[in-house]
């Protein structure tokens, strides 16, 4: 499966409901996992100590997040239930959205019976964009639902406008044919939503995870008592050797970037977490846009409180 950082896969799903038949369900000793056409859920029977909701990046389903990020060992010894969600290849989420996405959440820990007080929410890529935008609406709503305890993301594109003008350096680079086809494909998705930040950067402000040009991160302002980490792999030259971009055309530079505003702006409980060569595709390949970049043990660590 191919993974794209900054410049992604064109066909998008919707929401899918979770009224939705069930696959399978099969217990195991101690613990059950359930296969749902929306997600998945692996739960122990007893004493669950938090939930942790996933979603992937831009092309991946469960199956992928399973693949390359290999959490559920580490979570059933520390009784952790594990949702992993089927939505995917989203790289902003309409008000719409955000209700549905919110109440689908809820249902799911609802109907499953899980623990509402210790939920954390992460995501890789676009996952992580879905995460932040979710939990920040989660947070605004705590009287109709249960509001994470904390949120991470591991290399996501946070900066829409950003990703417009790098989609423009790119095309005119005119390095590879994939880099040219990814970027002719975001500049008409962002400027048929959006416009050009250029000419309108207000449309960007109000979607987007952060928008560097004019210091906005008003769709985090919920967030400023939740835990959050930003992960990230700075690795300047590979990006350079194998797309020929500049350190200011990675997810890296404008998660460092938020993790600054943020701190200035009194959220004291962010975590700028960059790494060194940790960045691993499961299939061996080396890139540093990778699950892989997680510590599993930090991260359960750190949602349990253990940091």
């Amino acid at each position: 499966m191919k993974t794209i950082s900054i410049i992604l896969m064109l066909t998008f799903f919707g929401f899918v409901s979770c009224k939705q038949k069930e696959k399978s369900s099969k217990e195991n000793t101690g613990f059950t996992e359930i296969i749902k056409d929306d997600y998945e859920l692996y739960k122990p029977n007893h004493s669950i100590n938090a939930v942790l909701i996933l979603f992937g990046g831009y092309p991946e389903v469960a199956e992928d997040i399973k693949r390359e990020f290999k959490i559920l060992e580490i979570a059933k010894k520390n009784n952790i239930a594990v949702i992993l969600s089927n939505l995917n290849q989203k790289l902003w989420l309409e008000k719409n959205e955000q209700q549905q996405l919110a109440k689908s959440l809820q249902n799911i820990v609802e109907d499953n019976q899980l623990p509402t007080d210790n939920i954390f929410i992460g995501g890789f890529s676009s996952g992580g964009v879905v995460s932040l935008l979710i939990s920040n609406y989660i947070a605004a709503m705590k009287e109709s639902y249960n509001a994470p305890k904390g949120v991470f993301i591991v290399d996501s594109p946070i900066d829409l406008a950003a990703l417009y003008l790098s989609s423009e350096k790119n095309i005119e680079r005119n390095f590879s044919k994939p880099s040219i086809q990814e970027s002719t494909w975001l500049l008409e998705t962002l400027g048929r939503n959006f416009g050009n930040p250029a000419e309108d950067i207000k449309k960007y402000e109000d979607k987007a995870v952060f928008t560097f040009s004019t210091n906005n991160t008003s769709n985090l302002k919920n967030l400023k008592n939740t835990k959050i980490r930003l992960y990230t792999e700075p690795d300047t030259i590979w990006w350079k050797k194998n797309r020929m971009a500049d350190y200011d055309q990675t997810n890296s530079y404008y998660i460092k970037l938020l993790s600054e505003t943020l701190k200035k702006s009194g959220f004291n409980n962010v975590e700028y977490i960059p790494t060194v060569n940790k960045g691993y595709r499961a299939n061996g390949e080396r890139h540093p846009h990778s699950w892989s970049i997680v510590d599993k043990k930090d991260l359960i660590d750190w949602i349990l409180n253990k940091k």
